[in-house]
């Protein structure tokens, strides 16, 4: 680097961190969000929804049933640490990036579901215009429906969340001045990117640079999950209105159906709610180990994580040289 980085290029590299979702990369945001995950503000966090949740279990349990208590109590306690989240951890911006980044991938859906769905849909059909499906949907409360896509969404991103990891591991290992430079090519950091060493600290992330990565990569794959999930819904929305008439329904579950909007019962959303759950999670699993979907979306959303790894490591160098 032949000059020293002035207080504008060091605002402008930041901003090229928070533009892509990646605030903990900046100092200055990690130090903040540390401080925000220190022991005592989580013990307060963590007793905060627990007194909430608490709260709406006793008054779910009282008004319906302890079905509707767990599911009101899980929603009110991830309400309140998801607040904290938003306002602490900065999650707007690694979620605004991955839906912009979900978004400009669509067209790399298309192989996947046509990969994915023809058998999934073949097994989830054959449920859908089961009897016993109905029987057994049509007696679930609301509670009990809510807390089975609670677990559905968990399993799914408790998975996610343990092999995502997996594919940042290569990227320190490959980290190299040649690939550094070539990473940053098109940046704001391209200026500084010439000669840049590996050393401890740049090959290294911090726990809360690693946690960055994955949550950037972790998000754009949930938004994939929701909208294919939400798609498996409207279809089963649209095959129920057409094929499974209200008569049917009727000898099925033993009683008439009741009417939610229009042509539409609430036995059939809550057999397409339970049916498109269970698809999301199927979705999850078969996105992450499908070596063809890999290919496709994994390489490119990881080839602009492994641009983050190396930005990371001109910016480290950036920040020794503006305090010099």
């Amino acid at each position: 680097m032949s000059t020293t980085p002035t207080p504008t290029h060091m605002t402008t590299a930041e901003q090229w961190f928070l533009g892509h979702g990646l605030p903990y990369f900046v100092d200055d945001v990690r130090a903040r969000v540390s401080h925000g995950l220190g022991r005592g503000r989580l013990r307060a966090v963590l007793a905060a929804s627990v007194l909430v949740a608490g709260t709406a279990f006793t008054i779910g349990a009282l008004v319906s049933d302890r079905y509707t208590g767990a599911a009101a109590a899980l929603t009110s306690a991830g309400f309140v640490l998801g607040l904290y989240a938003l306002a602490t951890l900065q999650v707007r911006l690694w979620l605004r990036w991955a839906v912009r980044k979900t978004l400009s991938s669509l067209e790399l859906m298309i192989p996947l579901v046509a990969r994915a769905l023809p058998m999934l849909m073949l097994f989830i059909t054959f449920l859908f215009i089961n009897a016993e499906v109905w029987e057994v949907a049509a007696r679930l409360s609301g509670g009990v429906m809510w807390t089975a896509v609670l677990g559905f969404a968990a399993a799914a991103v408790g998975f996610l969340a343990s092999r995502l990891p997996e594919e940042l591991d290569a990227f320190t290992a490959e980290l190299d001045p040649s690939r550094i430079e070539e990473a940053c090519a098109g940046t704001p950091f391209a200026a500084w990117s010439r000669g840049v060493g590996i050393g401890t600290d740049v090959a290294s992330p911090s726990r809360l640079e690693r946690a960055n990565l994955i949550l950037v990569l972790l998000a754009a794959q949930a938004i994939q999950v929701l909208l294919l999930s939400v798609a498996v819904f409207v279809f089963f929305i649209g095959f129920g209105i057409v094929a499974i008439p209200d008569e049917v329904v009727t000898n099925w579950v033993g009683t008439d159906p009741t009417p939610a909007l229009g042509a539409i019962s609430w036995e059939l959303v809550r057999v397409a709610v339970f049916l498109a759950a269970f698809s999301g999670l199927y979705f999850a699993v078969y996105a992450v180990t499908d070596e063809a979907y890999r290919r496709q979306f994994f390489t490119d959303v990881t080839d602009e994580l492994r641009t983050a790894v190396s930005t990371r490591a001109v910016y480290r160098a950036m920040r020794d040289g503006a305090q010099r």
